[in-house]
Formats: C-alpha cells, sequence, structure tokens
C-alpha cells in the first residue's frame, strides 16, 4: 500500500513537471505573440501616417503630381512655422 502511494506520487509529480514545461512554454510564446503585435501596431500607425500624406498630397495636386504637392505642402508648413513664431512674441 505505501508502495502505491510512493508510485501515484512520483507519476503526480512527473505530470506535474511536464505540465510546468508546458505553461512556461506558452508564456513564453505568448510574449513573443505580445511583441509581434507591438511591432504590427507601430507598422499599422506608420502605414497609417503615410497614407494620410498621401491623400494629402494628391488633395493638394489635383493633377495628381507628387511634386508639386510636396513643393505646396512644404510652402504650407512654412507659412504655418511663420505664423506660430510669430504668436509666440
Amino acid at each position: 500500500m505505501l508502495e502505491d502511494i510512493k508510485v501515484r506520487i512520483e507519476k503526480l509529480v512527473s505530470l506535474y513537471e511536464t505540465e510546468k514545461q508546458r505553461a512556461d512554454a506558452l508564456a513564453a510564446e505568448l510574449e513573443a505573440r505580445k511583441a509581434d503585435i507591438a511591432a504590427y501596431k507601430d507598422k499599422i500607425a506608420d502605414l497609417d501616417a503615410q497614407i494620410d500624406n498621401l491623400k494629402l498630397q494628391f488633395a493638394f495636386s489635383g493633377s495628381g503630381d507628387t511634386a508639386l504637392a510636396k513643393e505646396r505642402i512644404t510652402k504650407l508648413v512654412r507659412e504655418i512655422d511663420r505664423c506660430i513664431k510669430l504668436l509666440e512674441k
């Protein structure tokens, strides 16, 4: 009877160790997936910013000429910066 209990305890400990290793592996995988999600969120934010910039370029260009649109945007940014400097005085 005592030997039977000892065998069952050994099996229980073995099962515990196996499940602990599995839980540790799953926790590591979860952390890796969280890192992937954070990287994808950053990439999505960058792509959204690029989309917004392209929409703005096309809105200002009218003809689809991106060089002209960039020039217009640059002029607007300079004008805004000048206005901000005037307001700061």
